[in-house]
């Protein structure tokens, strides 16, 4: 039996680097990865947080996580460019199909991240390293962003390995070279090992990865249960977890939430809110292909107070209006007129979007959706902001506003305990 050949393969600072490309592709002459930037939150009022982070963004300490208006504060001039999801999932569609010309044997990990079997394939292609070579090379070439890719003989090894120096590297960690490439890492660069463990471990003086491989299993197991027992294998390198072909990310829902510069105290106010983040996970919902049957609302006063309403509807529905309808409907349910500084819509129960059943009772948004459709593509031509709703003209409020709520649900690799 031939040895076993896995790569991950891991794009740059993602999001950050479609951005760019589709920028420059589109004639902006600013390229967001020379300079700080980041995407995430919203430019204007400075609200959300770092989604990625350029690396002289990185440079000037800017973490992944902390908020825009902290960020901001370490660098007056950074750029910050909101989300742009749809083009996300067209990006990591193309890498994949991409992948897929080397291996039969793909697995999506995350939007930015595969894992590629690529046992007995040599028979095809090149050696591994160099084939990973080419791959990257072809990334960087046809569709303009980088990538890293690891090289082992499992996919804990190849994670690890992706993760060396940035960016645009191939990088090998093979059994023979963990000691060398892997032990000599700070424990906190161990897959699945957080800050509580890192801390924990390190009162027990297992400062690197070496430490920890090194360390007598019992005791690990005495202080960190099954959870130190997987870290411990990680830092030997054992993993055995299969590339499953196929497996397409399982999505529960999708939402939009954010919170108001200003008290809300009128129905209209939070009702144009409301349908400026109906636009956003309408408009997600629709380019990911599918439908939801339940739609919830959620609402916090100026004074803390939580509360949220969902309803199920019999017909599936992607339709910007639809959505914004019951979305209101909720709203005026659960209002009582107190002054609202945080609201969110979310949709669940999704199914694909390639068959609908009208019910005779409900209203039939066939030629809603069809003018969805032709706003959707002007948007992906023209940018998100080329075309939106009168009704947020001198209104106060974005045609477009808020975070991100998905429950994107990626395998997780499996250990060999």
């Amino acid at each position: 039996m031939s040895k076993r050949i896995i790569f991950h393969v891991d794009v740059n600072s993602a999001y950050l680097s479609w951005e760019a490309v589709h920028r420059l592709q589109h004639g902006n002459p600013l390229d967001l990865r020379t300079v700080p930037s980041v995407v995430g939150g919203n430019p204007e009022t400075r609200h959300g947080i770092v989604l990625t982070k350029s690396i002289p963004a990185k440079k000037l300490n800017i973490q992944t996580g902390e908020t825009i208006h902290s960020a901001y504060a370490k660098c007056p001039e950074l750029v910050i460019v909101p989300p742009n999801y749809g083009l996300y999932m067209q990006c990591s569609k193309a890498f994949g199909d991409i992948l897929r010309e080397y291996s039969p044997l793909i697995e999506q990990y995350s939007i930015d991240e595969y894992f590629v079997d690529f046992t007995n394939m040599e028979r095809l292609y090149k050696d591994p390293v160099e084939t990973a070579y080419l791959i990257k090379d072809r990334i960087k070439n046809e569709l303009g962003f980088t990538v890293n890719i690891g090289v082992s003989t499992n996919k804990i090894l190849a994670k690890m390995a992706s993760e060396l120096k940035k960016p645009d590297k191939v990088h090998t960690i093979f059994p023979e070279e963990i000691a060398e490439k892997m032990w000599v890492l700070p424990i906190e660069e161990l897959f699945m090992v957080g800050r509580a463990t890192a801390k924990k471990l390190k009162s027990r003086a297992i400062n690197t990865i070496g430490d920890l491989a090194n360390y007598d299993p019992k005791l690990i197991k005495l202080f960190l249960k099954s959870h130190g027992m997987l870290v411990w294998n990680y830092a030997n390198g054992y993993e055995a977890s299969p590339v499953r072909e196929n497996r397409r990310p399982l999505i529960k829902g999708m939402g939009n939430s954010t919170t108001i510069a200003f008290d809300v105290e009128d129905r209209r106010t939070a009702h144009l809110v409301l349908l400026s983040l109906t636009e956003t996970v309408a408009t997600r919902l629709r380019q990911s292909g599918y439908c939801a049957r339940l739609v919830s609302v959620s609402l916090r006063t100026n004074e803390f107070y939580n509360c949220s309403h969902q309803r199920k509807i019999f017909s599936a529905i992607d339709c910007t209006n639809a959505i914004h309808e019951i979305a209101c409907e909720l709203f005026d349910e659960l209002w009582k007129g107190q002054p609202v500084r945080h609201l969110g819509v979310r949709v669940s129960e999704l199914c694909q979007n390639d068959f609908q059943q009208i019910s005779l009772f409900e209203k039939d948004y066939e030629k809603q959706r069809k003018v969805d459709r032709a706003v959707d593509s002007i948007r992906e031509r023209f940018g998100n902001g080329s075309v939106f709703r009168s009704s947020f003209l001198n209104s106060g409020v974005r045609f477009s506003s808020g975070g991100t709520m998905d429950d994107e649900e990626y395998p997780m690799m499996s250990s060999i305990l």
